[in-house]
């Protein structure tokens, strides 16, 4: 217990999840919290995204760790917004050591294309940089920012057999890939501050992301409604381990090591949490 003791956490995307995981784990170790979620749907995805409820719940469940938490309601594409959350958590919780961009969407075969293809990159890269720039002036020495990418950003992505067919699709491995970028030469520029900036990268993770329709049919191109049972299938297929999936849980457990003093020299990685995921699509190289 109290690997994160007396920090404070900038959470965005903590409504459910792997947000909601990464809070309530940094909490159990003692941190304070800044959680925030934009609560509403949008239109180009396919699927549910969360609600007010979802975010009171987070709310409680970091109370019950007997930790503070602030949430506000803010969407990720506005920096203005993140900005005056961040400094209204701060104003209450008096600093900010962690920031853990998490916010996220995938709006496969999302409708009009490309307002889908906008949509995943504003809310993925542009909310995933306005994060981390709203809190850069905030963090000091020891201070550590973590991105949540994707397994997807680092698979061989081949030859484009449709262009054009999926822009919510493509445009989430390409936010996923540019987010991993800005945060490698983040941690470039940051490293003499002693700041720490790396990207964890989630296989397929058991969340409400996951277990779509949209997601289903994507991995089940060849049934007209495929099931949850149908999908997890096809789930093994980007794993090297055999499994379908993993829990929110394992990858707050990175999220919680590389927020910690434990990892007081660790920065520039791009960390997978992956079953051997990248196994798959790369031979050895350094």
């Amino acid at each position: 217990m109290g690997r994160v003791s007396g920090k404070v956490a900038f959470i965005t995307g903590a409504g459910r999840g792997q947000g909601r995981s990464h809070a309530v784990r940094l909490a159990e170790e003692g941190a304070d919290i800044i959680a925030v979620d934009l609560c509403q749907d949008i239109a180009t995805v396919n699927y549910a995204l969360s609600g007010p409820d979802d975010l009171k719940e987070t709310v409680r469940l970091v109370e019950e760790q007997g930790r503070r938490i602030v949430a506000v309601q803010a969407d990720v594409r506005s920096a203005d917004q993140l900005r005056d959350a961040l400094e209204r958590g701060i104003g209450e919780l008096g600093r900010l050591d962690i920031v853990v961009a998490q916010a996220g969407i995938a709006p496969l075969h999302g409708k009009p294309p490309m307002q889908a293809w906008s949509d995943v990159v504003d809310v993925n890269l542009i909310g995933t940089i306005n994060a981390i720039q709203v809190a850069l002036p905030h963090l000091t020495e020891g201070a550590s920012i973590i991105a949540t990418g994707s397994a997807a950003a680092l698979m061989n992505q081949g030859m484009v057999q449709n262009p054009g067919s999926n822009p919510g699709g493509t445009g989430y491995a390409f936010a996923k890939r540019a987010l991993s970028q800005y945060v490698h030469e983040l941690a470039t520029n940051l490293a003499p501050l002693k700041i720490r900036a790396n990207v964890v990268h989630p296989t397929n993770c058991n969340t409400p992301m996951l277990q779509s329709e949209p997601m289903y049919r994507s991995f089940r191109p060849d049934l007209e409604n495929p099931t949850r049972e149908d999908a997890e299938l096809a789930f093994h297929v980007q794993q090297a381990m055999p499994v379908p999936h993993i829990e929110p849980e394992e990858i707050s457990n990175a999220v919680l090591y590389l927020a910690s003093d434990e990892s007081s020299f660790v920065t520039g990685m791009q960390f997978r949490i992956d079953a051997g995921g990248y196994l798959k699509w790369h031979e050895y190289h350094v």
